[in-house]
């Protein structure tokens, strides 16, 4: 009941404006750095404790987890068009409506696998980053927003 009334309550809160927040970094052994923004509502929440080790825990989240995308929304067209044909020749002989489901099955994982909010959270992999961003929101009372990161590695192209 409690998690179905925080993601009712993180829902209304979607369309509410995050301007504040704060840039938050991570370097893990010299080698990998992060930058990542999160924003929320008011500077008092961005201030508090539990927002900042939010923060902290997503840029070590995209140290470890390496997400290529914020969302599935930032994944471009030609390559969600190139993974359908991929899995749609895998499954090839196959009913139309079947193939459709297992495409779009198939295509939840790839987005489980380089979307940053669908990813499982490295600290709880119960959670995904999403989830966890959610109960957040219904435990702060504002809309958080990931906005933006950056994931640089030492000798990588």
């Amino acid at each position: 009941w409690l998690r179905e009334k925080g993601e009712a309550t993180a829902a209304k809160k979607a369309d509410r404006e995050a301007r504040c927040g704060l840039i938050d970094s991570y370097v893990h052994s010299g080698r990998i750095g992060v930058l990542v923004e999160v924003n929320c509502e008011t500077d008092f929440v961005a201030r508090t404790e539990e927002f900042k080790v939010f923060a902290r825990d997503i840029a070590m989240h995209i140290a470890a987890a390496n997400p290529e995308y914020l969302n599935p929304e930032a994944v471009p067209s030609d390559i969600v068009e190139r993974e359908k044909a991929i899995y749609r020749k895998e499954v090839d002989g196959k009913p139309a409506e079947i193939i459709e489901k297992i495409v779009d099955g198939k295509l939840a994982k790839f987005y489980e696998q380089v979307c940053l909010v669908n990813q499982p959270f490295v600290k709880d992999p119960d959670l995904t980053v999403g989830k966890l961003t959610t109960n957040l929101v219904a435990k702060l009372g504002e809309n958080i927003v990931i906005r933006h990161y950056k994931r640089m590695e030492l000798g990588a192209l």
